[in-house]
């Protein structure tokens, strides 16, 4: 789990590109999410955003992503009060690179949807460690020990 993340290029909240060469010399947790506004989706959020100043400590920057417009995020972002910016992949081109497109169930009926997911990618670039099919309750501590174990 040591290779090269290939450098992408996403618009993000607050009218920002975001590169991820540009973050060379801090981590970068990159978790991706279904929906905005959704039940899971806003804890994921505040769960990342109480935890922010521990991971802004520990040399890590935080983007959440999901297929969701920059104006959607901007709502979201702004009514939960995320302290890191969201990530609009309506596309897929992140969530394809990732690989957190996969067939899901609900409720008998079957479509492509976007797999909860986490990456941990270190200063050198490098995926260090993913979490696919991501319980909510406790990931965000989960995450904050693997970044201090860096």
């Amino acid at each position: 789990m040591n290779r090269v993340v290939r450098d992408f290029t996403a618009d993000a909240t607050g009218a920002k590109k975001v590169r991820l060469k540009d973050f060379r010399g801090k981590n970068l947790v990159v978790y991706f999410y279904p929906k905005d506004s959704t039940p899971g989706c806003t804890t994921e959020g505040r769960d990342f955003s109480a935890l922010h100043n521990k991971f802004k400590r520990a040399n890590t920057v935080i983007f959440g992503v999901s297929r969701d417009s920059i104006a959607s995020h901007e709502k979201f972002k702004e009514k939960q009060g995320f302290a890191f910016d969201l990530l609009s992949d309506p596309d897929e081109k992140l969530c394809k690179q990732f690989d957190v497109i996969h067939e899901k169930s609900l409720y008998g009926r079957k479509f492509m949807g976007v797999v909860r997911s986490t990456f941990l990618i270190d200063a050198n670039g490098k995926l260090r460690q993913e979490w696919r099919k991501v319980k909510v309750a406790g990931h965000a501590d989960e995450v904050l020990e693997a970044v201090k174990s860096l």
